[in-house]
């Protein structure tokens, strides 16, 4: 009888014995669950505190893209006599295409532009004014100096420079990386990520690389889209070519060795474990 009284009052106190030590597992669970989750909001804010940079981005725009060897460009030459600039805008055809600027359905089309390379020697031919150094100068700066120049044949000439190779590429921890077309004459590196979906949850914030590449010489800077005097650094707007990549923080290189969803896995865990303290009381 001792002896079956003994493992009578020995199994309830067993078992209330196991509640703390349940309850102190749940706890460390979701402690654990609670720092993978918490992210500090200096790691993820973009341009924390931009009232009080320093703002010259008028000065960075200007000075942005200019013209550079094995550059494409669009050259249109307008004015008040559209005959007169005629020999200045050349045109390609394409099969689709006859003599008369017609297509195969019988309606009219829009000629196509003919592009003009930039050589190594940043040179372009053009009609009528032959050799022209372009290299160095942004798209209104040669637009000025050939309007400047075709005055002397064509009375107000209007002039549309365009860079038709203007391309950036955005790399690493971005939701669709890849290289994107830029139609504009400038664009921001918060724009470009906006091409790329903008960065991913690990990206880095506070290292985005870019490296660039000027007259056959690469430069590369660290911008931290967390700091506000970002958008005074020579490398906010890209230029052709440059590439822009975004590096995994610590959490995403540590979880190359690890299941990506293991926070997931341990909040159902925590979940399961207040189960078990439930049924168990």
């Amino acid at each position: 009888m001792k002896i079956a009284n003994a493992i009578l009052y020995s199994q309830p106190n067993k078992k209330i014995m196991m509640k703390p030590s349940i309850k102190r597992l749940c706890l460390l669970t979701i402690t654990s669950f609670l720092l993978f989750s918490c992210v500090s909001r200096k790691e993820i804010v973009y341009f924390q505190g931009l009232e009080t940079a320093q703002h010259q981005l008028e000065d960075n725009v200007a000075k942005n893209v200019h013209i550079q060897a094995s550059d494409l460009l669009t050259i249109n030459v307008s004015a008040s006599e559209p005959d007169a600039a005629i020999p200045f805008n050349l045109t390609v055809g394409t099969m689709s295409q006859n003599i008369t600027g017609m297509d195969q359905l019988g309606l009219q089309t829009r000629p196509q532009m003919q592009t003009y390379h930039v050589n190594k020697k940043g040179q372009i031919s053009f009609p009528v004014l032959g050799t022209i150094k372009v290299s160095g100068l942004s798209a209104q700066d040669l637009s000025d100096k050939l309007a400047g120049q075709l005055s002397t044949y064509i009375q107000e000439p209007i002039v549309n420079v365009r860079l038709v190779n203007f391309q950036v590429s955005i790399l690493g921890e971005v939701n669709r990386p890849g290289t994107f077309d830029v139609n504009d004459d400038q664009i921001s590196l918060p724009k470009a990520l906006g091409f790329a979906g903008d960065l991913t949850i690990y990206g880095k914030r506070n290292n985005v690389l870019v490296v660039r590449q000027e007259d056959q010489k690469k430069s590369y800077a660290y911008l931290d889209l967390t700091d506000p005097e970002t958008i005074n650094s020579p490398f906010y707007y890209l230029q052709q070519n440059d590439v822009v990549y975004i590096e995994p923080n610590k959490a995403q290189i540590q979880s190359a060795s690890y299941n990506r969803n293991a926070t997931v896995y341990i909040s159902i865990a925590s979940v399961l474990v207040s189960l078990a303290v439930l049924l168990t009381r």
